[in-house]
């Protein structure tokens, strides 16, 4: 007995001398709302703070991390009915959330409810904030490279690694910033705020977060509304040639269907394929002038650097027929200015490209070899050179970054299709090239309560672009809600 006790005794004692040892038990801690590169009035009326959490949940007497968070009021006084808050989830991954702020405000979300804007782990303003300025200056000077040429695969694969090398000598632990912790980090925050429910509105990769909650935190989540959806069990490289396809052939087909549209640009599916496949062969190389710059830089217009900027929505859809169409009679302008302006490397990076890696590394990359990503392009584009094909679209050379990113494969219980009863509000642009729209229709299929709504002349992260959008959003999360029928009668896109 006074072994035991002298056991205790010094138990006690080291923790007393070690306070880092000491399990963490979450916490929200009030601060000054971050300083952002410009003034944002969506956060002068904010309440903001850090959750602080544990980095990795199986070392629960290890580092801890702060996440900033920003509590928007609501725009008008809520009624009983109408005050559980809105957890916001934002895309990427890797999107400081924070910044979204002025897009929530504008879009009325927080009109009648309290909106959580959470950082998730790992971004801007958070410690750490995985930014990876060695992968920054890769794709600014990309533009000026072969896009899908091995010797820029092994340059993207460099920089990520020296990036993965500077991570995690400063400490970090890169196989913790995942959705599983990141399910948690949202959980944890809840509870320290003091809130019994709330509801969640997630974008993107938000919409694999949020579905990912349902199914394994229900708790405390009144109602869900999803837009762009990435389901969990789907997403990943092989995935995305898919909603390329459907976003694509979408936006060709309106023009289609459009008298104006066809006899300007006709054909567009075919003009594209011929430019991929001739780009693909001779690139164009440019010295281009970025529109608002001075200073040239060398843009190179190959057939991967064409798919992945139509998916990209860049040059936007209402452009793109024209872009496409002036392309294939030798006049690259539209493209060439728009590929120049992302030669630019931003002061502040806005997206932490560790964090990014890290999620695809142990979540998507392991889901699909570079054999299975080239016959879910051929399945898509049978046309198109392999070369283009073995790359996924927007995510080149994934495979090879991981290899140097070095992080665990996730939990097979990550990628199980969600079922769920919570009410949920599934929305998707029917021009979306990212995340296509039949991916909203199939994760609602195994939500019995939900509603399905296909915006048609929009692409990604619709509510915040669609007036309809809003206000479909508006009588869904507010009583009485349901109404969608603006949707019906939504104009299509307005080609230029």
């Amino acid at each position: 007995m006074r072994l035991m006790l002298l056991s205790l005794l010094a138990f006690a004692a080291l923790f007393a001398a070690n306070p880092a040892a000491r399990p963490v038990t979450p916490r929200f801690e009030t601060s000054a709302c971050p300083k952002t590169a410009e003034p944002m009035k969506a956060l002068s009326s904010a309440r903001c703070g850090f959750l602080i959490v544990p980095e990795n949940r199986s070392k629960p007497n290890g580092r801890t991390i702060r996440l900033a968070v920003a509590i928007l009021p609501a725009q008008q006084s809520p009624s009983p009915m109408q005050s559980e808050p809105i957890a916001f989830m934002a895309g990427g991954p890797g999107e400081a959330a924070i910044l979204d702020a002025p897009f929530l405000v504008d879009a009325g979300i927080n009109r009648k409810h309290d909106v959580v804007i959470m950082n998730q782990r790992g971004t801007l303003f958070d410690d750490p904030d995985l930014n990876c300025p060695e992968l920054d200056r890769f794709y600014a000077r990309q533009v000026s490279l072969v896009y899908d040429a091995p010797s820029t695969g092994k340059a993207q694969a460099a920089a990520a690694a020296a990036c993965h090398k500077r991570l995690v000598g400063m400490g970090a632990d890169l196989s913790a910033y995942n959705t599983t912790e990141n399910e948690q980090d949202f959980v944890d925050l809840r509870q320290a705020l003091g809130y019994k429910q709330w509801d969640l509105y997630g974008y993107s990769y938000g919409t694999d977060l949020a579905l990912s909650m349902m199914r394994d935190h229900p708790q405390g989540i009144h109602q869900v509304v999803l837009d762009s959806v990435v389901p969990p069990n789907i997403v990943g490289l092989v995935w995305t040639w898919g909603s390329a396809r459907e976003g694509l052939t979408t936006l060709f087909n309106d023009c289609k269907s459009q008298p104006k549209c066809n006899s300007k640009y006709p054909n567009l599916l075919a003009t594209f394929t011929r430019v991929v496949r001739q780009l693909e062969a001779h690139p164009i190389v440019r010295n281009v002038v970025p529109p608002g710059g001075k200073t040239p830089v060398k843009v190179v217009l190959d057939g991967g650097t064409i798919i992945t900027m139509a998916v990209s929505n860049a040059p936007k859809a209402p452009y793109l027929p024209r872009a496409i169409t002036e392309l294939a009679h030798g006049n690259p302008k539209i493209f060439l200015e728009t590929r120049a302006t992302a030669a630019h490397v931003a002061e502040v990076p806005e997206q932490a490209l560790g964090m990014t890696q890290s999620f695809i590394c142990r979540e998507w990359v392991p889901y699909g070899s570079p054999t299975d990503i080239l016959l879910a392009g051929k399945a898509e584009f049978p046309d198109f050179p392999d070369s283009v094909l073995i790359n996924a679209p927007q995510m080149p050379f994934q495979h090879e970054m991981c290899a140097a990113w070095n992080v665990p494969t996730g939990p097979s219980s990550q990628r199980v299709r969600v079922h769920s009863d919570i009410r949920t509000l599934v929305v998707s642009g029917a021009i979306d090239a990212k995340t296509g729209a039949k991916w909203g229709r199939y994760a609602a299929d195994t939500l019995p309560n939900s509603t399905y709504v296909r915006m048609p002349a929009f692409a990604h992260w619709v509510i915040v672009q669609s007036s309809c959008g809003q206000q479909i959003f508006q009588n869904f999360v507010s009583p009485p809600g349901g109404n969608k029928t603006c949707a019906a009668t939504a104009p299509r896109v307005d080609f230029k």
